[in-house]
């Protein structure tokens, strides 16, 4: 089954709030396999723009630090599998992992106030 998966990156590493990175790396997997890569800038951070954005793009999973809990309601309303609380590692090593079935994810790093919509 082919699956395209997008991780926020700062600095090359995960990005652990999520509404701040840098850029997505995105990868496109056939047969568990990566077969394309890609950095994708965002637009502009909004609240509640990335989940429709990520979508557009083809994504259908999206591993991720730290997110609100309204861009996982957005995220889960555009059929996109959420992996949340992923350890802050290169976004192919976080792939990788994916692929193994050793992706570890724990508890959401996002701990700001969900009004500061910083995780959003």
């Amino acid at each position: 089954m082919n699956k395209r998966i997008a991780i926020p990156v700062e600095d090359g590493m995960l990005c652990e709030h999520f509404g701040h990175c840098e850029y997505f790396y995105v990868a496109d997997l056939e047969n568990n396999e990566i077969v394309k890569e890609e950095q994708i800038t965002p637009p502009e951070h909004q609240p509640g723009l990335y989940p429709a954005w990520v979508a557009g793009k083809g994504v259908s999973i999206v591993i991720a630090g730290g997110m609100g809990e309204k861009a996982k309601q957005l995220f889960r309303q555009q059929n996109i599998d959420l992996h949340v609380g992923a350890e802050k590692k290169e976004p192919k090593e976080l792939v990788l992992d994916f692929i193994k079935g050793n992706l570890i994810t724990g508890a959401n790093t996002c701990n700001h106030d969900e009004h500061e919509h910083s995780c959003s």
